[in-house]
This record gives C-alpha cells, sequence and structure tokens, in this order.
C-alpha cells in the first residue's frame, strides 16, 4: 500500500484537535532521536542546520540546496511528517516556486516563509526587517500555486516579524497575518511574541490556525494552556541542538583535563543509557537482519563467527 502524502498525514493531526507538539532537528539522527521519544512530527531548523553545517549563526548563510538536502536526509530517516524552514523562501516569489517544489520531491510535509528581508535572522535576535505586505503575499500565492500541482496537502505556514522589528507591533502583525492567510496560507506563525497576552490577542484576531514558537524572548506556556488558546503547533526548535551542544561542551572540557579517565567516567555513567551502545542505538541490528533476508548463501552469517567487535 503506496503511504500518503506527508502534507496529508501531517493534516490529519492537526484534525484531532490538540496543540502538536513539533521539536526542532538539524540532521536525520537528531530526528530519530526525537521520533523514538514519541513525538508525532519534527521540523528541521534553519538555526540547527546552520549552526551544525556551517558553524555560523542564523544570519541567512544556509543555501537552498543545503537545507533541502538536510530536509531530505531527515525525511527518509523517519515516518513522522517533517516541517521544514524555507527563511524568506530563496528569492521573490518566482524562486519560492521553485523552493516549494524543492521541498515536496524532498519529502517535506510543510514548510514556514518569513516575511523578513533576506539577509533573515533569527526572529528573536536584534536587528530585523520585513518587506512590504504585497511582496509576502506574492510569494504565499506562488507557494499555493505550485503545492496545489504537485500536493494539495502540503501545508503553507507564513511567518510574520512584524512584531519584533523596530517599531513593530502586533496591531502590524495580525493585519499581514490576516492577508497571509488569504493570500494562500494554511496556517500564520506569529514570530517573537513576548507575552502570553499578546499571543490570546493573536489567537482572537488572526483567522486561521497559529504555529507559536516556544523559544527565545517568547513565554514558555504548557501545552495544556497552548490547547485552551486552540493553538495548532508549538515548537521548541532549538532543543536538539542546544542539548547536544551543551553535551559535547562538557564532556570534551573533561576530557581535555582528564584525559582517558573522562572517557571511563562517561562510559560508565551511561552503560545504561538508551544510547549507551551506540552500535545498538543506531541500528547494526536492522542490518544484520536484513542481511539474513536478502543476502544470497551459507556463509552470509559466517563473517560474525570469531569477528571482533559488536556483535550485533
Amino acid at each position: 500500500m503506496m503511504r500518503t502524502s506527508p502534507g496529508s498525514e501531517l493534516r490529519s493531526l492537526l484534525r484531532c484537535g490538540k496543540t502538536l507538539v513539533k521539536p526542532g532537528a538539524y540532521n536525520a539522527l537528531s530526528a530519530k532521536i526525537i521520533e523514538n521519544a514519541g513525538f508525532r512530527c519534527c521540523g528541521v531548523s534553519g538555526y540547527g542546520v546552520s549552526a551544525s553545517l556551517l558553524g555560523k549563526p542564523d544570519v541567512g548563510l544556509v543555501t537552498l540546496d543545503e537545507i533541502v538536502m538536510i530536509t531530505r536526509y531527515v525525511a527518509r530517516a523517519v515516518k513522522i511528517p517533517v516541517i521544514a524552514d524555507a527563511d524568506t523562501g530563496f528569492g521573490n516569489a518566482i524562486n519560492v516556486m521553485r523552493t516549494v517544489e524543492d521541498f515536496i520531491t524532498a519529502g517535506a510535509a510543510a514548510i514556514h516563509i518569513e516575511d523578513q528581508v533576506a539577509p533573515k535572522r533569527c526572529g528573536h535576535v536584534a536587528g530585523k526587517q520585513i518587506v512590504a505586505v504585497e511582496e509576502m503575499t506574492g510569494k504565499l500565492r506562488a507557494a499555493d500555486r505550485v503545492r496545489r500541482e504537485l500536493d494539495p496537502d502540503f501545508v503553507l505556514i507564513a511567518r510574520c516579524d512584524a512584531r519584533g522589528v523596530t517599531g513593530g507591533s502586533i496591531d502590524e502583525l495580525v493585519r499581514r497575518a490576516n492577508a497571509y492567510l488569504d493570500a494562500g496560507a494554511d496556517m500564520i506563525f506569529p514570530e517573537a511574541l513576548t507575552s502570553e497576552a499578546e499571543l490570546e490577542r493573536c489567537a482572537r484576531e488572526i483567522k486561521g490556525p497559529l504555529h507559536f514558537n516556544r523559544t527565545g524572548v517568547s513565554p514558555r506556556l504548557p501545552v495544556t494552556r497552548l490547547n485552551e488558546l486552540s493553538i495548532a503547533m508549538v515548537s521548541n526548535a532549538t532543543g536538539s541542538l542546544r542539548s547536544s551542544t551543551v553535551a559535547m561542551v562538557d564532556y570534551f572540557a573533561a576530557f581535555a583535563r582528564d584525559d582517558v579517565e573522562a572517557v571511563n567516567r562517561f562510559e560508565a555513567a551511561t552503560r545504561d543509557h538508551p544510547a549507551g551502545n551506540m552500535h545498538a542505538f543506531i541500528g547494526f541490528s536492522e542490518i544484520r537482519k536484513l542481511e539474513e533476508e536478502f543476502l544470497p548463501g551459507a556463509d552470509v552469517l559466517a563473517k560474525y563467527d570469531g569477528s571482533v567487535g559488536f556483535q550485533p
């Protein structure tokens, strides 16, 4: 049986009426960890990809090909819908048409496109600027045309940064958000809200589903409260990046200080951890099962007998 489109699967989750939690991944492994933890979807974080792939901040340095490549790897690695960060769409409305096509063919269920001036920057860092409403609505209309041709269930999320720019306001955010819905967006992503009251107002006045980014300058509201506000989706975009970075900083500081004793302490402390045996965690046993099923000859498994190392 053919799998339904990723967009269709995401829409089915959204129809459940509960806030869908979307942790952010930055590569295939972090996405698999998110899936294994029981989450029903994941994001591809532009911030995370910029940091992990380039070692650079989220200031528009990642190219379309790079973020699509990571999205393709993530979508192949997991069975849950993947929502990708398309930044400003990588050009004008005509370029956005190519952007949407590339993400659909990569296996994404959705993208979010923002109304910042290019080169963009993280929505929770000062110095943002936004384009005219007409430019953004043109991008969304172009994106809508392509997705209707290739996958009508593909979800278009319009991110609005009007609150966080110099002189920005919720009034302008709401005005833009409703224009973006009229242009074809399925959901609005009001970025860098600074209080629960601002989110409450967006929920009242924006005439469509909302995506809330629970990070940076925004309040850390529990899912129970987000359900009360009928928020469709909430992201924790950099959780995988921050947790892994903190862990590596601590590990290598100890390693530099204590040499092999730090390694021994780490191995002892993580022996019973789900990822304590990396060979087992990453799936070598599954490879052995596939070898048994598909490789010819009676000696397929003989290579394991007496061989040194992890026995899957």
